[in-house]
């Protein structure tokens, strides 16, 4: 148990420092552009945005997952064992949800424990056995006890403003009489900073991946159901098609399409084996 939480610990100080980090670029940039009176505009708009994320984030990927409110009548099973599971991490019961896809998936969302949702897929209602859906349901409560959604709406939000100031240097770095940069350093930067910013982005979504995985094991005392859906969730993904809006994706607990290459390199999820391997050496600690 220890482990476990020095395990989150290191993530979630990991993950303080690149949030610090892709923030300081995101000031950096708008400094570059105007000054410093520009780079203050630009942090208080990201302020904004992110609190339309914390505030909408949830109403935004259920309608983009195409997901539907499930009542107690027509799915007593999951009621009763999110029930049970909330109970064990001392959180409120969250809204429930199905995916109307086959392919076995799940994620969870909300600005807030007591504003939470989580949304299964009807395929993995019927392709999983008790315990591994009570370990991809301790890992979704993970997510929201560990508040990773407004970690990853923040992230996003600023990557994104990364992103546009970069390309507004287009228009301010040929001019060195307006602008520190000249134009291979403008150049530069819109190449690196977007690059930058979505390295930053998918190292915070993988910590927090991890992390969910070890507090999920927690959650469901038995770091090898989870670990066992994982595995079975991979092997799903690989022969069921998903369709997914592409902004969602990072919220599902497995990647819903593959990747190879140089995709798999950029994936914002880390790899199905190293998860694996990590809960099944939490089994003498738990």
């Amino acid at each position: 148990m220890t482990t476990t939480r020095q395990s989150n610990f290191a993530a979630g100080l990991r993950t303080t420092l690149l949030l610090a980090t892709l923030t300081g670029l995101f000031v950096v940039i708008g400094a570059l552009i105007g000054g410093s009176s520009t780079a203050l505009m630009f942090l208080i708009m990201a302020a904004i945005f992110n609190m339309g994320a914390y505030w909408f984030s949830d109403k935004l990927a259920l309608r983009m997952s195409g997901a539907r409110p499930v009542s107690e009548a027509e799915a007593p099973r999951l009621y009763q064992m999110v029930r049970e599971l909330t109970t064990r991490a001392d959180l409120p019961m969250p809204r429930l949800y199905v995916i109307p896809q086959e392919q076995p998936n799940a994620f969870a969302t909300g600005r807030s424990p007591k504003n939470s949702a989580v949304a299964v897929t009807a395929g993995i209602m019927t392709r999983l056995s008790e315990d591994e859906l009570r370990g991809v349901i301790a890992h979704e409560l993970a997510h929201i006890r560990n508040r990773d959604i407004l970690i990853q709406s923040v992230a996003a939000t600023i990557g994104g403003a990364i992103t546009y100031l970069a390309y507004m240097l287009m228009w301010v770095g040929g001019d060195d009489n307006n602008s520190p940069l000249g134009v291979i350093g403008a150049l530069a930067m819109v190449l690196l900073a977007p690059l930058a910013a979505s390295l930053i982005q998918l190292s915070i979504s993988r910590q927090r991946e991890f992390s969910a995985d070890a507090t999920g094991a927690q959650i469901c005392g038995n770091p090898e159901s989870l670990a066992s859906a994982l595995l079975r969730l991979e092997e799903s993904a690989k022969a069921i098609p998903m369709q997914v809006n592409q902004a969602a994706e990072p919220l599902y607990i497995v990647k819903p399409f593959r990747g190879s290459g140089i995709a798999a390199l950029f994936s914002t999820h880390p790899p199905i084996e190293e998860r694996v391997r990590r809960l099944r050496q939490m089994r003498p600690s738990l």
